[in-house]
């Protein structure tokens, strides 16, 4: 029987990965490479979180591994390259939580826009009054940027389409046809960052995007920008974004991904009144669980039947 062997990681369903494959599947701790390769000695395939880190060593060590299946979207901590000089198909999960993340995004945008948390902790501290914080604006005629224009960045635009704002864009992989045929105007990131009052990040976490919003990024946009981040923590400067959250540099930050999760409990960013920070948890829903783990075990199966995956990965794909 085939072995499989899956993080240790709430979003991963190891009871459902057993009903679905026909394999011996087991939970280990992974979040060390060392802690992988002990875990997975001998093991076909291996079901892995953001949080498991699969180096070109683990590959050079596990002989008999055929696949790693990441279950969410980025594949930032798989060594792609390594796995496919030796052979082993890599996958993820693109589409589950598409909805979810595109929601979540909107509604950091209006928990800033509106400043729900602010009022919500000035109420409960005892104060009660409506002018009390920063001035709130209407949203109609406002401008939401768009970094990066993927399905979950499209999904955003459909779902904002209400409140009668404009929308940019900037995606060097887009072209401004796409972008224009849903009624969102391509520019660069510099004309972006001028316009926006809004900036949403979306980029997946490459050599090109990490640190991409830094202190000269932040100083670029307007004094009521609101910046949210439900793409990668590694994305944000996050020292820069304190400082300029304290200073008024920009007037609020919804995150949903930090570059270390769980955060210290001193995180200057946790600290501020100013930002709305979530636990990672804008993939999810107790459906959008559910189909991750249903994906995740066809990809797995597919893989060690011998066929290839719906979602393997492609070794050439440019953001890779």
């Amino acid at each position: 029987m085939d072995r499989v062997v899956a993080s240790d990681d709430p979003m991963i369903d190891a009871g459902r990965l057993r009903e679905q494959l026909d394999a011996d599947v087991t939970v280990a701790a992974t979040d060390s490479e060392a802690a992988l390769v002990d875990a997975a000695d001998g093991a076909d395939g291996l079901v892995v979180d953001v949080n498991t880190p699969v180096g070109a060593a683990v590959f050079d060590r596990l002989d008999g591994l055929r696949v790693v299946a990441r279950a969410g979207v980025g594949i930032e901590n798989i060594d792609v390259a390594a796995a496919t000089k030796h052979g082993v198909t890599v996958t993820n999960a693109p589409d589950y939580c598409t909805r979810e993340v595109a929601t979540h995004t909107v509604t950091l945008l209006l928990d800033c826009a509106r400043s729900v948390a602010a009022y919500d902790r000035d109420t409960r501290a005892g104060n009660w009054g409506w002018e009390r914080g920063r001035r709130v604006h209407r949203l109609r005629g406002r401008t939401l940027g768009l970094v990066s224009f993927g399905p979950i960045a499209r999904r955003v635009r459909e779902q904002v389409r209400g409140f009668d704002i404009d929308v940019v864009a900037y995606d060097p992989y887009v072209d401004a046809e796409t972008m224009a045929d849903a009624d969102v105007e391509k520019v660069t990131l510099e004309a972006l960052y001028d316009q926006a009052d809004f900036v949403s990040l979306h980029a997946p976490l490459t050599d090109g995007t990490r640190g991409l919003v830094d202190a000269d990024a932040l100083d670029a946009m307007h004094d009521h920008a609101v910046l949210v981040n439900t793409g990668r923590g590694g994305l944000v400067d996050e020292a820069a974004l304190a400082d300029a959250l304290a200073e008024g540099t920009i007037a609020a930050a919804g995150l949903d991904v930090l570059r270390t999760e769980p955060p210290a409990p001193d995180h200057p960013l946790v600290e501020l009144d100013n930002c709305v920070v979530t636990p990672h948890a804008a993939w999810y829903s107790a459906e959008a669980r559910a189909e991750l783990n249903a994906t995740v075990a066809a990809n797995v199966r597919a893989a060690l039947a011998g066929e290839t995956p719906p979602d393997a990965i492609d070794p050439e794909t440019d953001w890779l």
